[in-house]
């Protein structure tokens, strides 16, 4: 299988791991677009929701790890993703167990590299 890779900017890859989070439950709502926007540009914000759309799990998965070992993230850094992982989440009040379920997933990806 080839391997996947992206030549994201740092901006991109939060606005990718933000957009994995929201669809945890497979719905978009506007709060979580939104809030998104709110941490990127909207240019950031529509090229990759257009690269999401088409991407499979695994792609995503993929795509994410790859990039955070591209740009080495420190502990610090990463811990500032999950800082905004965890306000998206938290838009509507509740902390459903199909994002506990992403939230646990990436912090044993992303805290293992």
């Amino acid at each position: 299988m080839e391997s996947i890779t992206t030549n994201w900017t740092r901006e991109e890859l939060k606005a990718y791991i933000l957009l994995y989070c929201a669809h945890a439950d497979f719905i978009e709502t506007k709060e979580e677009v939104d809030y998104i926007k709110s941490k990127v540009s909207n240019v950031d914000y529509k090229k990759i929701h257009n690269e999401f759309e088409k991407d499979s799990d695994y792609e995503s998965i993929q795509k994410i790890e790859y990039t955070i070992e591209k740009y080495n993230y420190t502990k610090k850094e990463i811990d500032s993703l999950f800082k905004r992982i965890k306000e998206l989440f938290y838009i509507d009040d509740e902390f459903t167990a199909a994002e506990q379920s992403i939230f646990i997933g990436l912090k044993h990806l992303l805290r293992e590299n």
